[in-house]
């Protein structure tokens, strides 16, 4: 890299970028030109590069049109030379290029015109070669109820063909080509592929952006091409076959050209071809050669022209019209030998037939551009929008005229005339249209002609594909409707190269088409001589028309035409000039016409072709001789004959078309030209003027104009120095420039210019101001006389870019001399002379002026380096002399002034000098040392310093856009060594100001520029490696700092710009290394939060809402902003010019057949019927205007699905790379913050919270789902303690929120990294606080608001609710979480296999638990069973209460962690039961909402309860549960926990609870609740109420006296056991349940109750039966459509009870009245016999006693409690019958021995007393204890009954009589008069009984 010296050192870039390995030779290079598609490789920007590179082609190679790409890539070099291309077909000018023109300086300076190569500066307009974008894959946004990954694995598995690979089928959609690339490999990111840039600028088109700037330059294609391929259509013809119904014996020959048949005019000159009978065929002649006609635009009376000629014919010979004959002739061969003898002696012809083929239809005239009906020959297919050929059956015969036919083959036509007019005698073309003639016979016989029609030259240029061929698409039938469209769609947008000039047309269906071969002959379209246009050939030819002759004698005549340079001797040969009709032959000496035979008025329609001298003389004329032939056979062939001559001098009629007269000379004389010999002239017919002929004139070196020819003459005369030294003829010639007519002024502009500009660079200061002016004055005129309009004329363009070569080094270069004119005019402007009108034409044509500068510059720094240069070195920049870099200097200032001071003025010419003097620092970056154009660059800052006015704002913005613009803006040095970048630190400073500004229109501007370059240089081949990146985003960087500093700015952009602003700041962050980064963070903690909201920023402002799109906009979030109906917004997430790429593509539609073969747009037209548009186009006007064109989302619908496909797969990625972008940056955070090398809030970490909450909280696609979890678990990994703690509460809750709402999804991927995630956050629990049970707390908590948002229950067909699929996979989730074998689920989610061990720092030992996981698992899938339960309900609730108290109770149960939810359902639960009734139960869930208020205080050590109390209060309660341990404390989560849990709250549930049970006259539980408020109220002193307290206390102990005292035993509740079977009871099946219910229901209300509930739940498949008996149910007897019930009452038994005593169980005898009635045994006797028998007697009756163990007591929270245990035992009937009698013995005693307080309580006593006695001892009491002495003491029941069981009974019977006495005599002391009666039936019942007794057991009497 030695060598550049210091200027190159000037460019190394500063010293932070590491230099990047070593430059090799091919360093230099910068892009391969588009059109090679080279991938050259890229240098590096460790080195200046060619900044400043030029020069020419190696060793000015021209580059050839055969190979474009080898001769293109010429190392990067600046200009490129295109070689001129000469007419093929002509005859070469050679003799005219080649003779030695010194002496004519004009004729050099033309000849050089047409002569010299181009030179086109290869870098001019930008260079850009862009990488393949990258290929977007499908994003998958998968909703909780979708799986579109798995379901299009399986389409991917079902056809996985190698052509579905592409994930892109549709064509590129900009200039970049579609490569398949993987994502690149030098994106050093692992978390991040795909970044956000691309996705947002999906259809980032270079060219397209850059044609959006004001005043951008747009480049002209070749002016070479102008001549040849810009006009319209070009049409080959080629002549394949003559057939004659009589046979093609002798040959013919004939002409084509293009005749306009409305003007009568010629339009080209003729292409001549020759047909020979077979038999004659020469090898030398084949018909292979084509005519090549140009024309400017189809139109209908444009035609073929043929005529056909024959050898003349013999006279007695075979005539010609036995061509024409009616009936069928066929040729003796006598006659058909004759014909061929004779036309090989007879060299002259006659002429024979002709035909006129239109080649456009009439009924489309012009309108379609080139649409013509299917039978013209050159039919395009209809508008393109029918895919079929253009014609439409190849087979069937259309005809025009009656007769022509036409074949299609591949693109050509092939036409069959068959209408050839036959002609009688010789004619002239024009009277071919004389209506008074006579329409001679038609001839039988059919000319073949074969058609082609090819491109328009845009598309010509365009088209030109990587092969340099042209696609040739008339078989599409889209012959480019008449629009040179540069459809964005072509994915091949190739600049054309220097080769395009010689493009080879395609080869299509394997056959070239050859447009261009030499064989060509390319037929002089005359057009071009009255066309307002430079000349861009050498062409000096005139045409010679010979017309008529007319003679008073009949003779068969014809005229040879030959040149002459002098009239000195006729012997003399004429000047080889004439060109000959064969072609591969010389130039002839002269050429001939056809016969007129045997006519006194000859007409011809000959034309003679003739090559004229480069000067022409006064001398030079032209001499026609006149001949007459006989056409007889006679000895020897006929000889012509000289009737006479005519001579026409050329000087004198040298104008564009002349029609001369002339008379005939019988002999030339020498010297016929001078005057003094007329007088000895003889001539024909005395001398009238009888030669008609007509002359045109067409040359490029020979001016018509007057004014120019005078301006050329002094041109010589001054640069020979022929002329006086003032020189004033030519300050005349000059001046009278002015006046030329502007077509002859712009055919010779090039030669004018450079004639002018050569004046300018050496002429003298009058000459030079003169020349200067006159050069003002043509160009301005140039500009407005053109046609198109445009800013920049496209002939002064073509003039700058490629004529303009500053003389090619024959002079010096012209720039000095130009800006030190220009600057003196500018300056005595300044200085406020007056300058007249000439400035501002001056200012207006700046742009010609400053190109050709510097294209002035660039070739002198080429030409001064190009030799000495070592190879692979750049070319250092060219030093300009102090001179004139001030004159430069000091025009710009002048001009930046103007641009001041008009934009002020509002003027347009201001913005486009504006423009044009940001180009000249463009172009001048690239030329000279670029620190010289920064000053220019300052000198323009500072007079537009600051916010400005708007106009004035939007130049700079204006300006900006187009330096930046350049190849190497990045990299641009500094304005001193130290600096970075002196351009980007100015635009960025300009941009923040901009984003400041009031003016919206600007701060969208300055936003788009930014996205623009970042595009650009994203997407550029030479900055694709990571160092570059990184050096481009170090660049940008400092704008990041601006907008963190000023954040107000960025708020007060709409949303549009802010997204803008953004993707560039995410596309600088993506690039910037770690370090960077990290120091950006460390400023101060609300820097580091004003990054982070900029990232949050982000996310919301690129959130994929698919739902948004579908709803109608306004749904969303953010109404859409005004439409305008300019730019229809299809998407508001992706870039601007997204909306305007679909736009343009929604009207072209998608232009022949995307690669995916989608023919969507080739409807056939037939289909189009007024209400079902076929085309885009049509679809969006109807949208429009029925007014559903104002939403996106209809303009989306209006998409094609094509597009629409494209534009969804855009968004999706641009909203996937945001969040992984967002994702990675955090994770780079979390990392740095672990080290903690920034500043940032460490106690919260709120910068990481807040972001991880704005990802989770949107939907996500499954790429960012994958990415998260590593870095979660990275995050965790380093600061769990933070987030784990208290502060972070409302981050946790979400985070677990969102990881419980992800585990519902059904797309597995995602699930399984939700239960990942969740186990992540269980060992984060262990690690800092070594258990779960806050963690618990939290889940359960979020659990339950999830429950709310996910649908867990789904509607079944017949109505009834189902869990949904959300509930299963949550419960599957839930289940998962603890699952011991995780570690593959962690590899699979990326994580460590390890991740799951929890071993705080230090230390080893692990504190994950599994058991405590399971825990967790099962409390959540508790609380999830139970949400569900609860729903599933929904519809039944109001039937089944019982159902729906356990729903309450399970989600009270399920969420006990959390006391705030567990306190609300208790509470739901106790509404219930009081709507119920249920009291008791009412007041347990009362007492359960209080016991847990008092744990946590008790916990707390915050209230006046101890634990005692807690323990008293279990024992009304079970379900306060015992352990008070920290539980509640770690429940206080933000939002839940404290707030409900004080001593008050607790009391009033308390007084609640007292109320209950009293209404449930539970009297002693309201005793032991009032125990517990009494030491609240002690505490306190509050004595009111303690006096309350202890009242009511008074009342209760009063009740529960009141209870006992009752003869009748109180009973709170009866129990019912019922037992469910049945498969639609669901859970309930093959279950028993004790039923508590209000003590007045008895058996039947109680199966009333049931029936109803259940019968609702049958369906018509199933009854429901109730099992009248309580026998034991085996349930697999029953039958199965039947649902049973079975119902039994159960007594409940207290704590201390004998269950085994065989005794029946009276309930009144209960003795522990005040004990609390709790029960949790319920038992029922079962009768039954064994001998089969339904009844029996006593002997036979076996007793079964079931007693059932109930899952808790009663009263409980639910009023049914679950059976879980039941055992029997059986009674013999001995048993049964002692039990009995022991039974009622006790009941007795019972009665007896009770000690009675007061004797006022006698009369309960006695009725007690009176009722027992009378069952026991009246003797009619059959069931009684006579009955068992008859059952087992008699007979043969007694046989069998063991003594053991004889004895007990009989001991029982005594006893139970002996207690009865006892009784009898009790009651004879309580009696009083009224009872006598009854004591005395009591005696004697007594004493009958003992008798009957005494039967069975004799020792009976000695007892009592």
């Amino acid at each position: 890299m030695s060598g550049g010296g210091s200027t190159l050192l000037a460019f190394s870039p500063p010293p932070s970028r590491p230099q990047v390995g070593a430059a090799g030779g091919s360093g230099g290079t910068r892009a391969a030109p588009v059109a090679s598609r080279a991938r050259l490789p890229r240098p590096d920007l460790g080195r200046a590069r060619e900044i400043l590179s030029s020069g020419f082609e190696t060793s000015f190679a021209p580059v050839t049109a055969m190979e474009p790409a080898a001769a293109a890539a010429g190392e990067g070099q600046r200009f490129k030379r295109i070689p001129r291309q000469a007419w093929s077909g002509n005859l070469e000018l050679d003799p005219l290029l080649n003779e030695n023109l010194d002496q004519w300086p004009h004729l050099n300076e033309l000849v050089q015109c047409y002569k010299a190569d181009f030179v086109k500066d290869d870098g001019k307009y930008g260079r850009y070669e862009s990488v393949a974008p990258p290929s977007f894959q499908n994003q998958i946004f998968e909703g909780p109820d979708t799986d579109i990954e798995t379901e299009l694995q399986l389409g991917n598995d079902r056809h996985s063909k190698p052509e579905d690979a592409t994930e892109d089928d549709t064509p590129s959609t900009s200039g970049r080509q579609i490569y398949e690339t993987e994502p690149s490999a030098s994106s050093s990111k692992v978390h991040c592929s795909l970044s956000p840039l691309p996705a947002y600028e999906p259809a980032f088109d270079w060219e397209n952006e850059r044609s959006l700037i004001f005043g951008q330059r747009v480049p002209e294609s070749l002016p070479a091409i102008s001549n040849r391929f810009l006009h319209g259509l070009k049409i080959t013809v080629k002549v394949l076959s003559l057939s004659f119904q009589a046979g093609l014996v002798e040959p013919f020959s004939g002409t084509i050209c293009l005749y306009n048949r409305d003007r009568r005019e010629k339009l080209s000159e003729d292409f001549y071809f020759h047909l020979l009978p077979t038999d004659m065929l020469d090898s030398q002649i084949s018909l292979d050669r084509r005519g090549v006609f140009s024309l400017d635009a189809p139109s209908p009376s444009v035609c073929l022209l043929i005529q056909l000629e024959k050898a003349a014919t013999e006279e007695g010979g075979v005539t010609p019209s036995v061509y024409s004959r009616k009936e069928p002739v066929h040729l003796t061969d006598k006659e058909k030998q004759k014909l061929q003898v004779w036309s090989r002696i007879m060299p002259y012809k006659e002429s024979f037939a002709w035909a006129m083929i239109p080649l456009f239809e009439g009924n489309h005239a012009g309108g379609l551009g080139d649409a013509a009906s299917p039978s013209s020959p050159l039919a395009p297919s209809i508008s393109g929008s029918s895919s079929q050929d253009s014609i439409v059956d190849p087979i069937s015969k259309l005809t025009l005229d009656g007769k022509l036919n036409h074949y299609s083959s591949g693109s050509s036509v092939i036409v069959e005339i068959s209408n050839l007019n036959k002609v009688k005698e010789s004619y002239i073309e024009d009277s071919l249209h004389d209506p008074k003639r006579k329409v001679h016979k038609p001839v039988k016989g059919v000319l073949r002609l074969e058609v082609e029609k090819l491109h328009d030259g845009h598309n010509d240029v365009d088209n030109v594909s990587e092969g340099g061929s042209m696609a040739n698409d008339l078989k599409d039938g889209d012959l480019n409707n008449g629009r040179c469209s540069r459809s964005s769609f072509d994915g091949l947008r190739t600049s054309l190269n220097s080769s395009a000039a010689a493009q080879k047309y395609a080869h299509h269906n394997g056959k070239t088409s050859s447009a261009d071969n030499g064989d060509n002959f390319q037929a002089f379209d005359f057009r071009t001589m009255t066309r307002s246009e430079p000349f861009s050939q050498l062409f000096h030819c005139l045409y010679v028309y010979p017309l008529t002759v007319s003679l008073s004698r009949k003779r068969n005549l014809f005229i040879r035409v030959e040149l002459r340079k002098d009239d000195s001797d006729i012997r003399k040969p004429p000047l080889e000039a004439v060109h000959p009709r064969e072609r591969n032959t010389m130039l002839q000496k002269w050429g001939h016409t056809q016969i007129a035979v045997g006519t006194r008025m000859a007409s011809y329609h000959d034309e003679v072709k003739i090559s004229l001298p480069a000067l022409l003389t006064p001398q030079h004329h032209l001499v026609f001789t006149f001949f007459h032939v006989d056409l007889q056979m006679k000895l020897e062939a006929p000889k012509p004959v000289i009737v006479g001559y005519s001579v026409l001098p050329l000087s004198t009629h040298i104008q564009l078309l002349s029609d001369v007269s002339l008379p005939i000379l019988r002999e030339l004389v020498p010297h016929y030209l001078q005057e003094s010999g007329k007088e000895r002239m003889d001539y024909l017919e005395d001398g009238k003027t009888v030669f008609r002929l007509r002359l045109r004139l067409c040359s490029s070196l020979f001016p018509v104009n007057e004014r120019i020819r005078d301006f050329f003459v002094e041109y010589d005369r001054h640069t020979l120095h022929t002329s006086p030294p003032w020189g004033s003829e030519l300050l005349e010639a000059i001046n009278s420039l002015k006046n030329v007519e502007s077509t002859a002024l712009l055919q010779f502009l090039q030669p004018i210019l450079n004639m002018l500009l050569h004046l300018i660079g050496d002429g003298g200061e009058t000459l030079q101001v003169a020349a200067f002016r006159a050069m003002v004055n043509i160009l301005t005129r140039v500009q407005q006389e053109s046609s198109d309009g445009a800013e920049r004329n496209r002939f002064l363009i073509n003039y700058v870019d490629f004529a303009f070569d500053d003389f090619g080094d024959r002079q010096a270069p012209v720039y000095p001399g130009l800006s030190t004119v220009w600057g003196s005019l500018a300056r005595s402007k300044a200085k406020g002379y007056r300058v007249g009108p000439v400035y501002d034409d001056v200012l207006a044509m700046a742009w010609f002026f400053l190109e050709l500068i510097v294209k002035s510059m660039g070739l002198e720094q080429s030409r001064l380096f190009y030799h000495n240069l070592p190879l692979g070195e750049d070319v250092p920049p060219l030093q300009l002399k102090e001179g004139v870099f001030r004159c430069i200097m000091q025009l710009f200032d002048c001009l930046l002034t103007e641009v001041h001071e008009r934009c002020k003025k509002g003027l347009s010419l201001a913005k486009r000098l504006n423009s044009t003097l940001a180009f000249f620092c463009y172009d001048l970056l690239s030329i000279i040392e670029p620190r010289q154009v920064f000053e220019l660059v300052s000198l323009y800052m500072d007079k537009f310093a600051g916010v400005c006015q708007s106009v004035l704002h939007d130049c700079k913005l204006t300006f900006l856009q187009i330096i930046c613009d350049h190849d190497l803006f990045v990299e641009m040095p500094g304005r001193d060594p130290s600096d970075r970048n002196y351009l980007s630190s100015v635009l960025i400073q300009e941009i923040f100001l901009t984003l400041d500004h009031d003016d919206l229109s600007q701060r969208a501007k300055a936003a788009r520029i930014l996205v623009v370059l970042l595009c650009k240089h994203e997407f550029d081949a030479r900055y694709q490696k990571s160092e570059d990146k990184l050096y481009i985003a170090q660049l940008y960087f400092p704008l990041i700092g601006q907008i963190l500093d000023e954040m107000p700015v960025f708020y007060n952009l709409n949303a549009v710009e802010k997204r803008e602003v953004l993707v560039v700041i995410l596309q600088i962050i993506r690039n910037l290394d770690d370090a960077t980064l990290i120091k950006a963070w460390q400023q101060s903690i609300a820097r580091t939060r004003l990054f982070f909201k900029l990232l949050e920023e982000c996310i919301t402002h690129f959130e994929h809402n698919k739902t948004g799109d579908s709803m109608l906009l306004g749904a969303s979030s953010r109404s859409p902003e005004v439409e305008r109906p300019a730019s229809p917004k299809y998407s508001e997430r992706l870039s601007p010019s997204v909306n305007a790429y679909l736009s343009e593509a929604s009207r072209h539609e998608i232009r022949g057949t995307p690669e995916n073969g989608y023919m969507w747009n080739r409807v056939s037209p037939q289909l189009s019927s007024p209400n079902q548009p076929y085309s885009l186009r049509e679809a969006l006007a109807q949208a429009q205007s029925s007014r559903i064109g104002s939403t996106a989302r209809a303009l989306r619908e209006s998409l094609h699905p094509v597009l629409r496909q494209k534009l969804e797969l855009w968004e999706e990625n641009l909203s996937t790379a945001v969040s992984l972008e967002v994702l990675g940056i955090t994770d780079k955070f979390s990392v740095a913050a672990g080290t903690r090398s920034i500043t940032t809030d460490y106690a919260k970490l709120d910068c990481i919270t807040s972001i991880l909450m704005g990802l989770l909280s949107r939907s996500q696609p499954l790429a960012f789902w994958k990415a998260f979890l590593p870095v979660v678990y990275n995050i965790f990994n380093l600061h769990g303690a933070t987030l784990m703690a208290r502060e972070n509460d409302r981050f946790l809750k979400q985070i677990a929120f969102h990881l419980l709402r992800l585990a519902v999804f059904r797309n597995d991927s995602i699930r399984k990294r939700a239960v990942v995630g969740l186990q992540i956050l269980v060992r984060n629990s262990f690690n800092y606080f070594k258990n779960t049970t806050r963690l618990r707390v939290m889940l359960t908590i979020t659990l339950s608001e999830l429950m709310s948002d996910v649908q867990v229950t789904q509607m079944k067909s017949d109505g009834s609710l189902e869990e949904s699929g959300e509930a299963r996979r949550l419960r599957k989730s839930l289940e998962e979480m603890a699952d011991v074998r995780s570690k593959d689920l962690l590899k699979d989610c990326g994580l460590p296999v390890n991740a799951l061990e929890a071993a705080p720092e230090g230390s080893s030992d692990n504190r994950w638990s599994w058991v405590e996981v399971k825990h967790l698992s099962k409390c959540l899938v508790q609380a999830l069973d139970a949400g569900l339960e609860h729903a599933l309900l929904g519809s039944v609730v109001t039937v089944d209460r019982y159902a729906a108290a356990e729903g309450f109770y399970k989600l009270a149960m399920a969420y006990a962690p959390v006391p705030d939810l567990h306190i609300m359902w208790l509470l739901h639960l106790c509404d219930a039961h009081q709507e119920m009734q249920s009291w008791a139960e009412a007041a347990q869930c009362a007492v359960g909402v209080a016991g847990v208020i008092m744990q946590a205080l008790v916990g707390r050590n915050d209230a006046v309860w101890s634990k005692e109390h807690v323990s008293s209060l279990r024992k009304i309660c079970p379900i306060v549960s015992a352990d008070v341990c920290a539980e509640a404390s770690a429940a206080e989560v933000e939002g839940y926990g404290a707030s409900k849990l004080t001593v008050d709250s607790a009391v009033k549930y308390l007084q609640l609870a007292n109320k209950l049970f009293a209404q449930a006259e539970l009297y002693h539980f309201c005793a032991s609740i009032q125990e517990l408020i009494i030491p609240v109220y002690k505490s306190r002193r509050s004595y009111g109420q303690l006096a309350k307290c202890h009242t009511s206390l008074t009342n209760i102990y009063e009740s529960i006296l009141e209870q006992e005292a009752s003869p009748i035993p109180f009973i709170d509740a009866t129990y019912y056991r019922v037992g469910f079977y049945g498969e639609r009871f669901g859970k309930l099946n093959k279950k028993e349940y004790v039923f508590r219910e209000l003590r007045d229901v008895r058996l039947g209300d109680i199966m009333e109750k049931l029936s109803h509930i259940y019968e609702a739940k049958m369906d018509g498949n199933h009854t429901l039966h109730i099992i009248p008996d309580s026998r034991q149910v085996n349930a697999d007897e029953l039958q199965p459509g039947v649902c049973y019930l079975q119902i039994t009452a159960v007594d409940p038994v207290r704590e201390d009870e004998d269950l085994g005593s065989r005794r029946e169980r009276i309930f009144s005898l209960s003795t522990g009245t005040v004990r609390a009635r709790v029960f949790d045994r319920f038992l029922f006797d079962t009768p039954f016999t064994k001998n089969g028998k339904t009844q029996g007697g006593l002997e036979d009756q076996w007793k079964r006693r079931t007693v059932l163990q109930t899952e808790g007591s009663f009263p409980a929270l639910v009023n049914r409690l679950l059976v879980t245990k039941s055992e029997s035992l059986e009674f013999s009937p001995v048993e049964n019958a002692i039990g009995m009698i022991e039974t009622r013995t006790a009941a007795l005693r019972n009665e007896l021995e009770e000690p009675r307080s007061s004797e006022g309580d006698q009369l309960p006593r006695l009725q007690s007393l009176q009722r027992i006695l009378q069952g026991s001892v009246a003797v009619q009491v059959n069931s009684g204890v006579l009955s068992v002495c008859t059952a087992f003491l008699s007979g043969e029941p007694a046989t069998r009954l063991r003594s053991q069981e004889l004895q007990q009974l009989i001991a029982a019977l005594l006893e139970f009589m002996a207690v009865c006495k006892r009784a009898i005599r009790v009651h004879f002391r309580l009696i009083g008069e009224e009872d006598q009666e009854f004591h005395t039936q009591l005696v004697n019942g007594f004493q009958s009984l003992t008798a009957e007794l005494s039967h069975y057991i004799p020792a009976i009497l000695s007892e009592l």
